[in-house]
């Protein structure tokens, strides 16, 4: 019965609240922090499922009501309001009963990279960049530029950019892989529709208790900067580059005219990416997460296409087709791909958990 499945975050809540009004964890920071965020992940799910079973013990009572001479009209009218109310809660429930993903609340590093197509595909990369700034924009993020290459003909060869908010990467974590863009080109005498491909990387941030490298283990190599810069740029070892040794994940970052702020930048992505990588591997090992290539996704996996001249989009994980193309690249609509994404995942995940 699913009543019965709801009552161990109850007393799961009641048994934090208890904990939390002890003294010896008033004491202790970490542990009071740790139980204060478990509290608050199971808040709206203990009052949807206190509801759920007031109103089903409710439905109950009336039921055993309406043959009553007095109070039968009255338990029918209350049935015919709490009845539809049920299945409804028991879908949203089922929603927050999901083992909730770690990296859900935290900001990430988007890495946008040129492929196959040469100077159209630095070009696509700049356009998907602004794609995801607009919705930042809609929802109340900032985009901060950390790297980037640019391409020769204008885009980006390479963008990695810092995305900042709430449930940043709750939201974005499904546009890891490859997105493929067919239009013409601009340098397209003949109108022919060109096909070309870049991929996308989402990785969420980490503080370094979660990520444990020792110095040992990193390689550092320092080289003069290239390209469009300051006065700095070419005359002094500005750049740097860091090798993971053990996993060999090279991050070089050369934006900065102190070598030690590139230091700064290319370590923290280096953690990333390190943690990412972790992280990947658990999830090759886990079926249901890989339906939907959750977290950072495969990066060789074709998981959408851009059709310009059709105006159409679509994900080819889902099979969702939407012709917006212009309202999701330009005015920051992507939540209408976002978002069914969102509710396949879930689908997906409350059929694994067997609710």
């Amino acid at each position: 019965m699913f009543k019965e499945k709801l009552q161990p975050f109850i007393d799961r809540h009641k048994e934090i609240s208890q904990q939390l009004s002890s003294p010896d964890i008033a004491s202790d920071i970490n542990r009071m922090t740790e139980l204060s965020k478990e509290q608050a992940g199971l808040n709206e799910l203990v009052e949807k499922a206190k509801l759920y079973i007031q109103t089903a013990d409710s439905i109950e009572e009336n039921k055993e009501l309406i043959y009553d001479p007095e109070l039968g009209d009255l338990a029918k009218e209350e049935l015919s309001e709490l009845e539809p109310m049920l299945p409804r809660l028991e879908e949203e429930i089922k929603v927050l009963m999901i083992p909730r993903d770690k990296n859900d609340d935290k900001n990430i590093y988007l890495e946008l990279r040129a492929g196959a197509g040469g100077d159209e595909s630095a070009l696509f990369v700049a356009d998907v960049f602004r794609m995801y700034t607009r919705y930042a924009e809609i929802v109340g993020w900032k985009v901060e530029i950390v790297s980037s290459s640019d391409g020769t003909a204008g885009g980006y060869k390479e963008l990695i950019a810092m995305i900042k908010g709430d449930g940043v990467y709750s939201k974005l974590k499904y546009e890891a892989g490859t997105h493929r863009v067919q239009r013409v080109p601009d340098t397209e005498t003949q109108g022919r529709v060109h096909t070309s491909a870049i991929t996308v990387a989402v990785i969420p941030e980490v503080d370094d208790v979660e990520v444990d490298i020792k110095p040992n283990e990193i390689k550092m190599d320092v080289y003069r900067s290239s390209g469009c810069g300051g006065q700095s740029v070419n005359t002094t070892d500005s750049a740097v580059r860091l090798t993971h040794i053990p996993t060999g994940i090279v991050v070089a970052i050369q934006d900065e005219k102190s070598q030690h702020k590139n230091r700064d930048k290319a370590m923290k992505i280096l953690k990333a990416r390190v943690y990412e990588a972790e992280l990947q591997k658990q999830l090759d090992e886990t079926s249901s997460q890989r339906k939907l290539q959750v977290g950072s996704g495969d990066r060789s996996e074709k998981i959408r296409t851009y059709n310009y001249p059709q105006n159409r989009i679509t994900d080819h994980r889902i099979g969702l087709t939407i012709y917006a193309l212009d309202d999701v690249m330009n005015n920051g609509k992507l939540n209408l791909i976002i978002d069914p994404l969102i509710a396949h995942a879930q689908v997906e995940a409350i059929k694994e958990a067997g609710l």
